[in-house]
């Protein structure tokens, strides 16, 4: 029989699944031993932020460790089927059913199939009901908890929010349930879980019987728990840098974003408090970049003072400051001193102002002028544009206004340089209705219209030199729309799906569009009961969970939208949505 050594020694990038990286932990095996799961390759779930804070977290804690397990690449499956030998953690080999719990970071709808794939390998049932006391106790967690009905049924725990102080609460439950001297029982640490706020234990709390789920979310974000001495991994990852969050939550309301509703209320970290992270950071990982990141970076009210103190120490020490996630609004040709001078990537969204009035894109033309002059006194050549496309009330004159706006970039650009040699990479995605936000009642377009109005602008922008062109399949948006206002029906299609070959699916080489169309027919489901509008007078699949944002607000934000309305920023004042932002006006300065 094969040792994982061995299957190790045969695959494609080996350091996916053998550890070791600096600053990883020394596993004790005592306590409870929980493993952290991604359902993708280990380059990406390493690049995640979330993961990187929940496995230090709780590593940090006496009762506890954490180790991790990646989707392993299709190879590594092959091998490890090949020898029977179940999907183990990379810490100490451990297979995943040998822990006490074992968690999910569910990112995105496309890696709905990968968990599947995971605890397929790892021999582990895939119904929560199948499970008795013998297996570890499965937990969700990540964006997809807005609306964790379609794969609900396959663990025992959702988490819902952020989990940095409820996943070690949901441990020492569990602990003190296992120490318990009438012996461990399962429904018993269930039910007691269960009262844990921000814990969704899908067992207890059905459709038919449906109680309110609050969502947790820190209140102190300042103090927030931050690992200095995080993992840097021995081979190049997506996101290969540190990030440290400014701020979490967003004050634009966009009615299309569902992270800016879910993440609030808004909070922010000092700018001292950031500062001294990112020292820490430095001293402790060596990485060459670190990005300081948030929802809309350029709104947080201390980044002057911020890049101010730290540009000195990066300098000293050869270390980028990144800055992510800048609204056209936000620009300040301050910002980019000192930064590589690479794309500079801006999301308008919409064509014309009043489209992004629908939307509540709150950036104007003017915006648009002076930030890409700015950027271009800088000396950046180069811009990467984000659209979507099947907005509502979306027309073809919108989308004739993204074309205005690539030709006006390249006349402003001549125009300050006296040259032509700007580039300018326009990609546009559908739009998927998503929970939570204004939208979530809209239908989305068809893949047909979707097909037209892409091809539409494609030919349009072929005039303009200089632009290219890219677009999202519009099959993967059909499935993630399905999928993202889906309820517990779905769970089968997901399970026949992966039996039938489904996996990698937010990979284009693995995505297999026709075997999700034999699943969800097999399953007798109903696709346009997810992707048409949705009742307005009737509770949504996901309305059990209490996110702060009332339905009343999403509905007036949705009335305001079909008038062309926009709605100011929370920062102009409170809008009202439910949520009580305590820290908008505050934050404290370097």
């Amino acid at each position: 029989m094969s040792s994982y050594q061995e299957i190790w020694s045969k695959v494609d990038k080996p350091a996916r699944y053998v550890g070791g990286e600096y600053n990883c932990p020394t596993m004790r095996k005592e306590g409870v031993r929980f493993c952290m799961c991604m359902p993708d390759l280990y380059e990406v779930g390493m690049s995640n932020l979330g993961l990187r804070l929940l496995y230090h977290r709780i590593n940090d804690m006496q009762s506890a460790e954490c180790e991790r397990c990646f989707a392993p690449a299709l190879d590594c499956a092959a091998l490890l089927r090949e020898a029977n030998l179940p999907l183990p953690s990379i810490e100490t080999q451990t297979p995943l059913a040998d822990f006490d719990m074992v968690g999910f970071s569910v990112q995105y709808e496309m890696l709905y199939s990968n968990v599947l794939y995971m605890l397929d390998l790892a021999h582990i049932p895939f119904w929560a009901k199948d499970r008795d006391e013998r297996y570890p106790i499965l937990v969700a967690g990540g964006p997809c908890a807005v609306n964790p009905e379609p794969f609900a049924e396959f663990f025992d725990i959702i988490d819902i929010g952020e989990g940095e102080d409820m996943l070690p609460e949901i441990i020492e439950v569990y602990r003190k349930h296992r120490a318990s001297p009438n012996g461990y029982d399962k429904a018993a640490f269930l039910r007691d879980v269960a009262r844990v706020e921000g814990v969704y234990v899908p067992a207890l709390n059905t459709p038919e019987a449906r109680s309110v789920v609050k969502k947790r979310f820190l209140p102190d974000f300042e103090n927030a728990y931050y690992p200095e001495a995080q993992l840097v991994s021995n081979i190049e990852i997506v996101h290969d840098r540190a990030m440290v969050e400014l701020y979490r939550g967003c004050a634009n309301g966009c009615r299309f974003c569902q992270a800016g509703f879910y993440y609030r209320p808004l909070r922010y970290r000092s700018a001292q408090k950031v500062a001294d992270i990112c020292k820490g950071v430095i001293d402790r990982t060596g990485y060459a970049e670190i990005s300081l990141g948030s929802l809309s970076t350029g709104d947080y009210p201390h980044l002057r003072e911020l890049l101010h103190t730290l540009r000195p120490e990066a300098d000293r020490r050869h270390v980028n400051l990144a800055l992510p996630s800048l609204r056209l609004d936000t620009f300040d040709g301050e910002f980019s001193e000192g930064a590589r001078k690479s794309s500079l990537t801006f999301a308008p969204e919409a064509g014309t102002q009043r489209l992004r009035d629908v939307i509540n894109k709150n950036i104007t033309d003017e915006d648009i002028n002076r930030s890409l002059t700015l950027a271009f006194r800088q000396g950046y050549n180069s811009v990467k544009l984000y659209f979507m496309l099947g907005l509502p009330t979306e027309t073809d004159e919108d989308l004739a206004g993204i074309v205005e706006i690539c030709s006006r970039i390249r006349a402003l650009y001549r125009a300050e340089t006296g040259k032509k040699d700007v580039t300018v990479s326009v990609s546009c995605n559908a739009l998927i209705p998503k929970p939570l936000t204004p939208f979530q009642w809209e239908a989305q377009i068809s893949t047909q219209e979707m097909l037209r109005r892409q091809l539409l602008l494609k030919n349009a922008l072929r005039a303009v030199k200089g632009v290219t062109f890219h677009y999202h399949d519009n099959t993967v948006s059909e499935l993630e729309g399905i999928f993202a206002r889906g309820d517990r029906r779905l769970a089968k299609v997901i399970e026949y799906a992966y039996r039938h070959g489904a996996c990698f699916d937010g990979w284009t080489e693995h995505f297999k569009y026709d075997v999700w169309k034999e699943a969800i027919a097999a399953c007798g489901i109903d696709e346009r009961v997810y992707l048409d509008s949705q009742p307005l007078d009737k509770p949504l699949p996901w309305e059990f969970i209490d996110c702060g944002v009332t339905r009343g607000y999403l509905l007036r934000e949705r009335e305001r939208a079909y008038r062309n309305e926009a709605t100011p920023s929370c920062l102009k004042g409170c809008q009202g949505c439910g949520c009580k932002c305590a820290a908008i006006g505050k934050g404290g300065g370097v």
